[in-house]
């Protein structure tokens, strides 16, 4: 289908007809300076004006863009999240499987999440949990009904745990003070200003590195 949209949008380029290169072949060629004149794109530079009152502004004189920049900075060195490194739905976390004839169609796992096949997914539809219910006790509550409604059986997995051995993950607060804020974004520019000067020195480092082999083989 793409390749048919996409010859349908490119124009036919025909190849030059004999004709029509004799009937060109008469023409005188024009100069190069009507070349130059006719072809040349852009704007002159004589044609160029400054703009009046322009004047640029930084990200610091934005505040919105100011707190943007420095939210997400806070976010990516966010170093107090105490979030544990596996996932809810990584193996370890497993908490049952529904399987229907020997085969797995739904896997349930310790903080309450599940899987399923599609076919699974279309027959269950929608389904509403019940309201309070989180962890272990979710999984089982949806591992029951899961088997109940695709005809099929809960087997245990061994890394199942109980309501009361189950940490919930805490939640990321993404609000911060006007203080936080601000730090951040000076933060923020110290850490670009090291990035560049790194970047100066090891380019000047090059440089110097480049013409002292330039001596040497001269």
């Amino acid at each position: 289908m793409m390749s048919g949209v996409s010859s349908a949008a490119l124009p036919y380029l025909r190849p030059a007809s004999p004709s029509a290169s004799n009937a060109t072949a008469g023409l005188q060629p024009v100069s190069a300076a009507s070349d130059a004149a006719t072809s040349s794109p852009g704007i002159p530079v004589s044609q160029l004006k400054p703009l009046q009152g322009a004047k640029p502004i930084s990200a610091a004189d934005d505040p919105v863009l100011h707190d943007l920049m420095a939210m997400h900075w806070l976010m990516a060195h966010d170093t107090g999240a105490t979030q544990p490194a596996v996932s809810d739905d990584a193996p370890e976390n497993t908490y049952a499987q529904v399987k229907v004839d020997g085969k797995v169609v739904a896997t349930l796992y310790n903080g309450g999440s599940s899987t399923m096949t599609n076919a699974a997914a279309a027959k269950i539809g929608k389904l509403e949990d019940p309201p309070g219910l989180s962890g272990p006790d979710l999984a089982q509550w949806r591992a029951d009904t899961y088997a109940r409604l695709l005809g099929g059986t809960v087997e245990k997995a061994p890394t199942a745990i109980t309501q009361s051995q189950w940490t919930p993950r805490e939640s990321r607060s993404t609000t911060y003070s006007r203080e936080q804020l601000d730090a951040a974004f000076q933060a923020m520019l110290v850490e670009g200003q090291k990035a560049t000067a790194q970047r100066q020195s090891s380019y000047l480092a090059s440089r110097t590195q480049a013409g002292a082999s330039a001596d040497i083989s001269a």
